[in-house]
């Protein structure tokens, strides 16, 4: 199996285009301690043909323009593209999906929440029923993923509940502390091929909760949300007003951050993804890098490529 990290920075990207901290100031200087990164989603295959996108960044068109692999190939319309998992309906997550508008056969795949939030916006008409079959994801029950046309990827998905929050557009301050929050609408997803080499990916998760522990105990891999080193991060720098917590993200720093929260689960490999433009450890060499690194944790960056 192949995995790719198309982008691995969270909404906004890095640098952000209206952000003047210190991390994006560095990055627009071409620091190299600081290089860019696109907004988050991975791609993956099994046979290094046929790929499967998680999440469609906003930064899709350029994320495809610099991977070769997944470029067309053969006759006057192709793409190796087959089919999408939305692990939830943020902006960051399905914008993406309106570059793939030009009648090129696709699955899309999502919980029913997510589906529901697409289908309320209009604009996603654009991606014509005719050759993109939008498909359910159930949670927890283990999903060969198949393109347009039915054949399989040799890729099963199993998509489960993560404590998070439900999509900035969607909440409702009317419903209390949760804001109308249901279950999937933040999933997390398992990936497996048919030889039973799996990982996991978790862009967006507010707790570790001990079912989800339980979960990725052992784990081969996990990419896990790495959006903020600490809670009130944004506050703190003046560059927003909410905590991590506000948005449905669990810091990495900290006494109940994903750092000590994974030191015990034994998990083989474990790589930050959806990072925030102010987190210090996109900064190669600060002390927080150093710290996350000397945990056995990887800071994903864009271009990195993983086999299993």
């Amino acid at each position: 199996m192949q995995i790719l990290v198309l982008g691995s920075a969270a909404g906004g990207g890095f640098p952000q285009w209206n952000c003047n901290c210190a991390n994006c100031c560095r990055a627009r200087a071409g620091d190299p301690a600081a290089p860019p990164r696109t907004q988050s989603s991975l791609a993956v295959s099994a046979d290094g043909e046929r790929w499967l996108l998680l999440n469609a960044s906003p930064d899709l068109r350029q994320q495809i323009l610099v991977n070769p692999a997944l470029h067309p190939r053969r006759g006057a319309r192709h793409s190796p593209i087959a089919a999408v998992v939305l692990s939830n309906g943020d902006v960051d997550h399905v914008a993406g999906l309106l570059t793939l508008r030009e009648n090129q056969p696709l699955a899309v795949y999502g919980s029913d929440r997510i589906h529901a939030a697409l289908r309320g916006n209009s604009v996603f008409n654009v991606l014509n029923p005719a050759v993109v079959a939008r498909r359910p994801l159930a949670l927890d029950e283990r999903l060969a993923v198949m393109a347009f046309d039915g054949t399989e990827l040799g890729l099963q998905v199993t998509a489960f509940a993560v404590p998070g929050k439900v999509a900035l557009y969607m909440e409702n301050e009317k419903a209390g502390p949760g804001f109308g929050t249901q279950s999937g609408d933040t999933i997390g997803l398992e990936i497996r091929t048919d030889e039973e080499r799996r990982f996991f990916y978790l862009p967006a998760c507010a707790s570790l909760s001990p079912d989800l522990a339980g979960r990725l105990r052992a784990a081969p891999l996990v990419f896990f949300d790495g959006t903020l080193w600490q809670d009130d991060e944004m506050i703190s720098m003046g560059v927003g007003t909410k905590t991590g917590r506000r948005m449905g993200h669990m810091s990495i720093g900290g006494g109940e951050g994903s750092l000590a929260a994974f030191a015990s689960l034994g998990v083989q490999r474990r790589i930050y993804v959806h990072i925030n433009n102010t987190n210090p450890i996109l900064i190669a060499g600060s002390p927080e890098r150093v710290q996350v690194e000397a945990a056995g944790w990887e800071v994903a960056y864009d271009g990195m490529e993983t086999r299993l």
